[in-house]
């Protein structure tokens, strides 16, 4: 390029220096074609230039994946961890890094199913309901240690995927030490920056349901003397939902009430942590919902299942003994619609 210039630098100055007398048409036609010679020189330059940094600029974002993109969108916010486990080596997967969540749910509101479902991914350790024993609950210290444990991946079970997790956590139920110690475990959460996933079940009414066909089933045991909460055929199914259970219309108004204000007090203890809401009904209805909490824990986009079987099928009429009474008190309430919502 340096002797191109050169050589023109040089064809200018004859042109300019010693110009002929008696022609400027000779004179405005080289200038002309000089200027032409230049432009062209000049933008294929240039040309080649943005074609090589477009190539790379693609070529860059052809080998970013849908894990990677991820990872990068919370590395900003600075909720990935690199735990190191007292009781096993995370090995190759030590640099790997791990987002903490858990699960805030009420009973009888798909928790189970939803659980199964995350830990469907290759990525994902969901410890269960950790705080269903007592134990574990007694007080603020012993849950503090518990989530300690958890989320230094050192807790064991079946879930665990503990080496290369990606993300780690724990199912929790409302009433099992959270909102009583909510203040403390709110700024446990906080310090350690574990994000929410706030599950809860639009239709109350059907909620109720399950938690009374449920209880029933633990002292009935109508699968072969076995208690199951949660069953894997339509066969067991239809076996727990022959069973009818028999609701206070007179308290259903305020049990109802009470459920809803239960699920908003939480909400509001934990409002300053990161979180996501999900309902039940949506999961049901349709499961690209299920791509959002993904994203919402930074983990690569898989189909996720579940073996998991809905007990309580079609309208709560064929689910409720006293369906007359239930159907009369909520009628003109702001509950009308639990009467027809499905699942």
């Amino acid at each position: 390029m340096r002797n191109t210039l050169s050589s023109f630098a040089r064809f200018w100055e004859i042109l300019v220096m010693k110009p002929p007398k008696r022609s400027p048409m000779l004179l405005r036609t080289a200038v002309i074609i000089f200027s032409m010679v230049c432009g062209v020189f000049i933008f294929s330059v240039c040309l080649k230039q943005i074609s090589t940094q477009a190539r790379t600029t693609f070529m860059d974002f052809k080998v970013i994946d849908n894990h990677s993109q991820s990872i990068l969108k919370l590395m900003n916010t600075h909720l990935l961890h690199y735990p190191k486990p007292s009781s096993f080596s995370r090995n190759e997967c030590a640099h790997n890094p791990v987002l903490f969540f858990a699960i805030l749910s009420n009973q009888r509101s798909g928790s189970g199913w939803f659980e199964t479902l995350l830990n469907s991914h290759v990525n994902v350790s969901s410890y269960g309901e950790i705080f269903s024993v007592r134990e574990r609950r007694q007080n603020v210290s012993s849950i503090l240690l518990t989530l300690d444990k958890v989320y230094n991946l050192d807790w064991f079970n079946s879930a665990s995927k503990n080496e290369c997790s990606a993300a780690t956590g724990l199912k929790w139920m409302l009433n099992q030490g959270l909102v009583e110690h909510h203040k403390e475990i709110a700024e446990y959460f906080n310090h350690r920056r574990v994000s929410i996933i706030f599950l809860f079940r639009r239709n109350l009414l059907r909620r109720m349901v399950s938690m009374l066909a449920n209880s029933y089933d633990r002292y009935a045991k109508l699968l072969n003397g076995t208690h199951k909460a949660h069953v894997h055929s339509a066969e067991e199914a239809e076996i727990l939902s022959k069973y009818k259970p028999i609701i206070n219309s007179t308290s259903l108004l305020d049990d109802l009430k009470d459920m809803e204000m239960r699920s908003a007090k939480a909400l509001e203890y934990f409002n300053s942590t990161r979180h996501i809401i999900v309902y039940y009904e949506d999961l049901m209805r349709n499961h690209t919902k299920l791509k959002d909490v993904q994203e919402f824990l930074g983990l690569p986009q898989m189909e996720l299942t579940s073996r998991h079987v809905k007990i309580h099928r079609g309208p709560l009429s064929d689910h409720i003994q006293n369906w007359d009474d239930v159907n009369k008190t909520l009628k003109g309430t702001i509950y009308e619609s639990f009467l027809e919502a499905d699942y």
